[in-house]
């Protein structure tokens, strides 16, 4: 079942009848808000998750140690 052109001027039609022309910006202007909100949202979430696994950050730590003591020993 597909949406065809008649179908979809019905439904703007229908809007527009029950909230108005001049309502109609700020129902965008609100919903378009929202969603940069939501995206903003979920780009700060997987900013702050980690994804390593932590057998990995503990093999670099120590790594890390290590290559520290040895240069210390070089020294």
């Amino acid at each position: 079942m597909s949406v065809g052109p008649w179908q979809v001027v019905l439904i703007l039609l229908v809007i527009v009848l029950l909230f108005g022309a001049k309502k109609l910006p700020q129902i965008g202007k609100g919903m378009g808000e929202a969603l940069r909100n939501f995206k903003k949202s979920v780009n700060d979430i997987d900013d702050a998750t980690d994804i390593t696994p932590i057998a990995s950050k503990r093999s670099d730590d120590v790594s890390k140690a290590a290559n520290s003591s040895e240069e210390k020993k070089d020294a």
